[in-house]
């Protein structure tokens, strides 16, 4: 059900079986530690690598190149090389990682509003 004010109730799909196994599949796509930080990066158009990089605080190098290969792979972002010299690449949301964008954002946005407390409750857990 569509909990949108005013939004039409929409089915909710069903479930094949293994289905639900396979999603597994999607939420190591999303879960994993760079992939969201990446896709939100890329919200306002096309990135550089090196913009990526600068961008998403804390990734390797290695570690950028094999997340955009993940998204690139998943169908979440495109990859072009543009002919100019030098050489130079840029990666962008395809329709379905601008969709992931729209359905993570509240989840980014949730964590950095609650990063203090998440901090203060782990420093009170640990003290005891």
């Amino acid at each position: 059900m569509d909990d949108r004010a005013g939004g039409a109730a929409r089915p909710v799909p069903a479930v094949a079986p293994g289905d639900a196994c396979r999603t597994r599949v999607v939420l190591d796509i999303v879960g994993d530690k760079w992939s969201l930080l990446v896709v939100r990066n890329l919200r306002n158009g096309p990135r550089r690598f090196t913009e990526l990089k600068k961008a998403v605080d804390g990734i390797s190098q290695r570690m950028l190149t094999v997340t955009l290969r993940s998204l690139e792979r998943d169908g979440i972002l495109t990859r072009t090389v543009h002919g100019v010299m030098p050489p130079h690449v840029s990666y962008e949301l395809t329709e379905m990682g601008r969709t992931l964008r729209e359905a993570t954002a509240p989840l980014l946005e949730w964590s950095v509003a609650h990063l203090a407390r998440i901090d203060e409750a782990r420093a009170a857990y640990d003290a005891r």
